[in-house]
Parts: C-alpha cells; structure tokens; sequence
C-alpha cells in the first residue's frame, strides 16, 4: 500500500510522546509525559464558549477570525507584551499556535530555505519543515541554563536563512531567554535580513525572569512573528485556538494559508477565548504563575530526592532531568518508570538534533492537577 502514500510522509512515525502517553493511560498510570495540560480551564471562558453555542455563532468566521477576538487579543499584546498590532490587518486567530505555525512555513518558505532554531527542539517544527522540503539548522543550548553560544549561532545562519525560530519560555527546557540573547538574534536577523518567528505560548508561565517578547526589541518587530494562543493559559489544549501577530503583509500571506489549510477555527471557542481574555484579571495568570511554580518545586524536589539531577526551569512546565548512569539509555528509562511505578516521561534524546546529548535526560511535564501530580511524585519516590 505504500505506492499510495506521498514519499514525504513515509519516514514518519508518531512521536515518543504519543506512544509514553498511550502506554501510561493503559496501566492506569500518571501521565508526566505529554503537555495536555491537564487543569480546569477558567469558568469564564467555558461560559463565553457556552453562551456563544446557545447563541448558534457556528457559521464560517473572517479568514482572520472574529474581529472583535482579534481586538481582544490587540489589547492583551499591549498590556502584557508591550506591542502595538493593527486588528484589522496584523493579527490572525489559527486553529492552535500548531496551524499557525504551518500557515507561516506555507506563507514564506520555499524549497531550499533554511530555518534556525536552538536544540533541544520541539519536534514539530522539524517535521513540519521538512514536510515541506526544507532545512531545519540547530544551534546546541547547554544545561543547567540551557545557554547558546553566540559565535554558534552565527555560523549556522547565511543568506539562504528565512526564518530564526525562537520558543521562549521553552519547550522541553523551560528556558527563558534573557534580553541580551533575545538581541543576538535581533542583530544576526537583521544582518541576514532574515524573518524571527516566536511562539511564546508558554508567556504566562515564567518564575524567575520576565518574559520578553522579541519584537518589542529595537530592529524586530517589522521582521517578527509572534505566535501565541489560549491552550496553555486557560488550559484549553484541545479547543486548538491560537493567533498570530506581526507585519500586515506577511500576516495577511499568513492567513490565506490558513484559510486554505483549516478555513478558520471553531467560531464558539474563538468567543471563549475572548472572553478570557477580556474578562479574567490579573490575579488570574498571578495565581497560575504561583500554582506552577509550586507544581515546579514539588516535581524537582522530588527528582533530587530519588539521585536523579533536575535542570530547573525558569518558565513553561517542562523540566528535563539528567539521570546519569542509572539506566541503559533514555529509552530504557521511560520504559522503566511505567513498568515500575507507573510514571510516564518522555526519552530525552527525541528534542536533541544530536540525540546522544539527550541519552541521559527524560522531560517530565507537570501540567497536572495538584493531586495527580502529588501521585505521580510519590509513585516516583519508590524508584
């Protein structure tokens, strides 16, 4: 059957993620793997989506989106990331930050661009680009830090470089790049003329520095795209509703591949979002900042606890753990916690673009209710 199938797909599997997520759900295990966020989204935003439904707004939206969720998510961008973007023609609501994503590589790549991100990665960015026949360069971040080196950096991007792709807070490292490595991306973009996308979906979740949005940086924002969404802040992964921000030329490309990929996200859930947005208060993403950096301490104290030895994030809710010598191999070691303790992480070497770095690291997520994740840590105290 395989004469049927695209050549660009053959090579493709379900990631590690899928299979830890599976394989934990049938043991009746603790999910640690997987970024499902795992929380009650706010009351708010189920009733904005739930009131839009008994007012059956279930037609087509704008290509856009909703006009009034693109003014919402306007004001949010000036209040809390300090940029300035036009509703009518710089911001588009996508079907989750994921199909923005691909909108983007669809709108500005062509066959034999490059794009640069930092390693550890995730994943989709890589399959997605070379879906489309294109280069993905790395440049390595070093623990406990996650730091790059800028000569690095500097050696991987030319002129056939279109995009620097930048995940901050991070995942898998929970790493927040600081400003001045946010300016040396700045400073190369410019040099190489090359576009800088963002996605900064975990921008909420931050412990011990701020997060800075790119484009608020001098020289960015007429080259920047920035990606973001509701599933992580209200804890609505599934609803698949995200946006994007930037340059109306490029932004408006943006959109008619979204169009063409997804027509428009579900119009309810657009409605929900905004009410979100619009409506919770700044005690809101306080309160989540404390309950994840609580849920961060307990995870980490707890690795510490059994000899493993736990990079601390400073944002997002992942944290990737080196375990040294105590397995084979990462692989090894995922399998080992299901099977005896029914704990699910992620083999660390599936983010590494050279996975021998990551052979001695697993991801754990801690995007759980407090109880499960209290489970999950004592499951894994009996390692």
């Amino acid at each position: 059957m395989s004469r049927f199938l695209a050549e660009r797909i053959l090579s493709k599997k379900p990631s590690a993620i899928r299979h830890y997520s599976a394989w934990v759900q049938r043991v009746d295990g603790v999910n640690l793997s997987q970024g499902v966020c795992d929380q009650p989204a706010p009351e708010v935003v189920k009733q904005g989506a739930k009131q839009a439904i008994d007012e059956d707004r279930a037609i087509y939206t704008h290509m856009q989106g909703i006009l009034s969720v693109r003014q919402s998510v306007a004001e949010k961008l000036k209040k809390y990331n300090h940029l300035t973007a036009d509703p009518e023609t710089e911001i588009t609501i996508t079907t989750g930050s994921a199909a923005g994503f691909a909108a983007l590589i669809e709108a500005t790549l062509n066959p034999g661009d490059n794009v640069v991100t930092f390693s550890p990665y995730y994943s989709y960015y890589l399959d997605y680009i070379k879906l489309r026949g294109c280069e993905l360069r790395f440049v390595d971040t070093y623990p406990p830090d996650w730091h790059y080196d800028t000569a690095a950096l500097a050696a991987v991007v030319d002129e056939r470089t279109k995009i620097i792709l930048v995940c901050t807070p991070n995942n898998p490292t929970g790493k927040v790049f600081t400003r001045s490595e946010l300016q040396g991306i700045v400073e190369l973009a410019n040099k190489h003329d090359c576009l800088i996308a963002t996605d900064e979906v975990y921008e909420y979740i931050v412990h011990d520095q701020p997060h800075i949005s790119i484009a608020t940086l001098p020289g960015a924002a007429e080259r920047t795209i920035t990606m973001s969404g509701g599933s992580k802040t209200f804890a609505i992964t599934g609803w698949r509703i995200g946006y994007i921000s930037g340059p109306a030329e490029i932004v408006q490309k943006i959109a008619v591949a979204h169009d063409i990929i997804c027509i428009c996200p579900p119009s309810c859930l657009q409605l929900g979002v905004e009410a979100g947005l619009r409506q919770l208060p700044d005690s809101y993403y306080q309160q989540m900042e404390k309950d994840y950096r609580a849920k961060r301490d307990l995870l980490l104290n707890t690795l510490t606890r059994i000899g493993m030895e736990p990079y601390k994030p400073a944002g997002a809710f992942y944290m990737m753990v080196n375990f040294h010598d105590r397995f084979e191999d990462d692989f090894k070691a995922a399998d080992a916690l299901i099977e005896r303790v029914g704990v699910a992480a992620v083999p660390g070497s599936i983010f590494f673009a050279h996975p021998e770095q990551g052979q001695t690291q697993l991801r754990f997520c801690y995007a759980k209710k407090m109880a499960d994740l209290e489970d999950g840590c004592q499951r894994l105290l009996r390692l």
